[in-house]
């Protein structure tokens, strides 16, 4: 774990439990170029982790404090979703810059931070969500190659959908279904990638 402090977080709202994990790629063509952004003060973005594509671990934000990376978000009636969270960014450029694999070695150190992560916190698997699910409209991260069914078989978050998916079971899950359309392609990046292919 490499501590890289960045100056964008503030504090939680009293009383507000940590219950959910939301995992990001970067979007950006180079991981040092992500951090930079996540640690300029005039950007008002952070996470609390950064995994780089050779596996490294960078924390940017202490757990206990608020960083600023869900932007307008809706989960299971809730909106504030970053005064709740662990927001994780891993470097991926993304859909607009050249969308690929993540490789191996950053796998494992999701799935090592994860697990650790969920040590610390009473996060249900339902609430170990990507950025697209809190925010169908606006974001397509992690994306239909991130594998989220390999984080379940190691019980991180819930594979696959446990019912059929239609506007009630996703609200139910905890969509938000204002826009059906984006809702549904956000659950088909996070349950059904291969429909992408």
């Amino acid at each position: 774990m490499i501590n890289h402090p960045s100056p964008n977080f503030d504090d939680r709202p009293p009383q507000t439990p940590i219950d959910m994990l939301v995992l990001h790629y970067t979007g950006m063509q180079t991981g040092q170029e992500a951090l930079e952004r996540l640690c300029d003060p005039e950007a008002k973005v952070s996470a609390h982790y950064l995994i780089e594509e050779d596996g490294r671990i960078f924390q940017l934000v202490e757990e206990n404090k608020r960083a600023w990376h869900a932007g307008v978000s809706h989960w299971r009636a809730h909106t504030n979703i970053n005064a709740r969270s662990i927001g994780v960014e891993i470097v991926n450029p993304g859909h607009d810059w050249g969308y690929r694999p993540f490789p191996e070695v950053q796998i494992q150190s999701v799935i090592t931070l994860c697990q650790d992560i969920l040590s610390r916190h009473p996060i249900e698997p339902r609430n170990v969500v990507g950025h697209s699910d809190v925010a169908p409209t606006r974001k397509t991260d992690p994306g239909e190659l991130f594998p989220w069914q390999r984080l379940a078989q190691n019980k991180i978050g819930l594979w696959p959908f446990p019912t059929k998916a239609n506007q009630t079971t996703l609200q139910d899950y905890g969509y938000d279904i204002s826009d059906p359309d984006a809702t549904m392609t956000a659950y088909r990046r996070h349950f059904e990638p291969a429909s992408f292919a």
